[in-house]
């Protein structure tokens, strides 16, 4: 078996499962351990660039009028490895390479691997992923054995907010910062399952640019800011474009000092192991008298205003 992943997601996933012994080739946007071990057949033609948000925005929006792609495959590379299974996605064609580039590389191909495409809608729709995932690495069971895990950490947050009978916190999830996009697909319902209602996103669906009015009269109790592709050091450059806004210190989430950056890799280009991530940091911040932020994430979020949530 030689395994390609194009989708950062599914590289995760199997190590995740520890089934990378099958994987031979990554994206440049998978995890550092991956990138440690395994060659990039996947690049972008943005990387090493520093773009702010907004023209990141106009980059991308000018390449899909254009019906380019700033993705491409290292197709010597390609040839070396002779793949009979790739793994791709038709999510998002901003955020990695999709189906119809992957087709047109392989076609060059002498044997023609297997494409197994990746299109999570929601959040059961990513644990499903490594369902497809395993079972097309000939390894289904590690894939049951890996979401039982995850659903106890998911279940034991849902008890505890049934037990309390805790109301959800108004939230706003950003996915981007300029302009203002809202969040979509799986990141709703992960939202939801941390005890939270954001009546901005859009479930199941791709995120959308959100005037910033909306937001005003919406008046969340509680704003994170998880822009893809954006660790907390990268947002916090840009957090100026929204702190500056004249309504933003009327907003009941500042006043109350409930503003939070989070690391992008728990709500975009995710596995179903960084989901659940987010599903508990998520819950610690929205409810801090019931859950705590477990260690391993502490570093993955800062709060705005020095507010710091007791770690597990």
């Amino acid at each position: 078996m030689v395994a390609l992943s194009f989708l950062p997601a599914a590289t995760r996933m199997i190590y995740d499962m520890g089934l990378q012994e099958l994987l031979h080739g990554v994206t440049f946007e998978c995890f550092p351990p991956a990138l440690a071990e395994k060659p990039k057949v996947v690049r972008c033609l943005l990387e090493g660039h520093h773009y702010s948000s907004l023209e990141i925005d106009r980059i991308f929006s000018a390449s899909k009028a254009q019906g380019k792609s700033l993705y491409y495959v290292d197709e010597p590379l390609l040839q070396e490895l002779k793949p009979n299974l790739i793994f791709t996605q038709d999510v998002c064609d901003v955020c990695q390479i999709d189906t119809t580039c992957t087709h047109a590389a392989v076609a060059k191909l002498d044997h023609q691997p297997l494409l197994v495409p990746l299109t999570p809608q929601n959040l059961d729709d990513v644990y499903h992923t490594a369902v497809v995932i395993a079972t097309a690495l000939g390894k289904e069971e590690a894939a049951y054995e890996y979401l039982a895990s995850l659903k106890k950490r998911t279940d034991g947050i849902l008890d505890t907010l049934r037990a309390h009978r805790m109301p959800l916190k108004r939230v706003m999830l950003f996915e981007w910062i300029d302009p203002i996009y809202n969040c979509g697909h799986w990141i709703p319902y992960q939202v939801a399952q941390a005890g939270g209602i954001d009546m901005l996103s859009n479930p199941s669906g791709d995120s959308i640019v959100t005037q910033w009015e909306r937001i005003v009269k919406y008046d969340p109790e509680v704003l994170v800011i998880a822009p893809c592709g954006f660790e907390v050091t990268r947002a916090k450059e840009e957090l100026h474009l929204l702190t500056q806004k004249p309504e933003w210190a009327s907003l009941q989430a500042v006043q109350h000092r409930q503003v939070f950056l989070v690391d992008f890799d728990l709500f975009t280009q995710p596995s179903a192991s960084t989901l659940t991530d987010g599903i508990e940091l998520l819950a610690a911040l929205f409810h801090p008298a019931l859950f705590k932020i477990p260690a391993h994430l502490t570093h993955k979020y800062l709060s705005l205003y020095g507010e710091k949530i007791m770690a597990s």
